[in-house]
């Protein structure tokens, strides 16, 4: 069965797998895979922590994390944004996702994509904004395929990296 989750420590091995598998490609680096190791109860009070407005100060930003689990296993990670700061309202939008290397290419940036965007909806979100990479075309046909609709692109900071910015209306 899949489903979206809160982080829980029930996941911990399934985690730290993906976070190899992220480490392996250089991404996720920010995360030190011997401290998750030792401690990943703190890590994972500190997702929760993020989506409470008084656990989070600037330049933090109130989020929603969710954990896709199939069975017992971590396949990815969204987050959800009710209020965007200035960097997300131009770049980050309200969703973030992500899927483990192992698990791409299987349907599963769909499904954590359409899961998440109705949480958004029960969380009061009416009009989302979706973003990816001008060269993450995989990411750009789950956009699509969510009811993306292309507003423009935008160039992120002094980088040669575009990003495409998507709005999908919740409010049916």
């Amino acid at each position: 069965m899949l489903f979206l989750t809160a982080p829980h420590e029930m996941y911990r091995e399934s985690y730290l797998e993906a976070l190899q598998e992220f480490h392996a490609e250089g991404r996720n680096l920010r995360y030190d895979l011997a401290q998750l190791t030792q401690d990943f109860g703190s890590f994972v009070y500190k997702l929760l922590a993020l989506s409470d407005p008084l656990q989070t100060t600037p330049p933090q930003i109130t989020q929603t994390i969710l954990w896709l689990i199939y069975g017992a296993e971590f396949i990815g990670r969204i987050s959800l944004r009710q209020e965007l700061d200035e960097h997300m309202a131009r770049y980050g939008g309200h969703i973030g996702y992500e899927i483990r290397p192992s698990k791409r290419n299987q349907g599963y940036g769909r499904q954590i994509l359409t899961l998440g965007l109705e949480k958004a909806r029960e969380l009061g979100l009416l009009k989302i904004l979706v973003t990816c990479d001008i060269n993450n075309i995989p990411s750009k046909r789950i956009i699509l395929c969510n009811g993306g609709i292309f507003e423009s692109t935008v160039e992120l900071g002094n980088e040669a990296t575009k990003i495409l910015r998507y709005w999908i209306d919740l409010g049916e």
